[in-house]
């Protein structure tokens, strides 16, 4: 059984920064990409950051600068870097492991709020 297991998130001011951790279990880690999204009420979820089996990174522009997406394949874990934080950052923020078409996991999801 596949599990993707977020934590982190939380309530942070502006300015402010978290870190996000996934820890999967039920998968080869090393073997997948691993990619954080986020879906804000009322937004589809969007693309925030992946990185691949090599360790090649990709961001949402919106991450660009701000955000940095590691792994620890020995530890299974992917992490999030979240710093200067704005208000327009606040969503649900959802770990995901994916391989092939049918080998593509979700976790439940970590709540993010930036706000004063």
């Amino acid at each position: 059984q596949v599990q993707l297991v977020e934590s982190g998130g939380g309530l942070v001011q502006p300015g402010g920064s978290l870190r996000l951790s996934c820890v999967a279990s039920g998968i080869i880690f090393s073997r997948y990409m691993m990619g954080w999204y986020r879906q804000a009420p009322g937004k589809q979820r969007e693309l925030v950051a992946t990185i691949s089996s090599d360790d090649s990174t990709n961001y949402a522009d919106s991450a660009k600068g701000r955000f940095t997406i590691s792994r620890d394949n020995a530890k299974n874990t992917v992490y999030l870097q979240m710093n200067s934080l704005k208000p327009e950052d606040t969503a649900v923020y959802y770990c995901n492991a994916k391989r092939r078409a049918f080998e593509n996991y979700w976790g439940q999801g970590t709540q993010v709020t930036v706000s004063s």
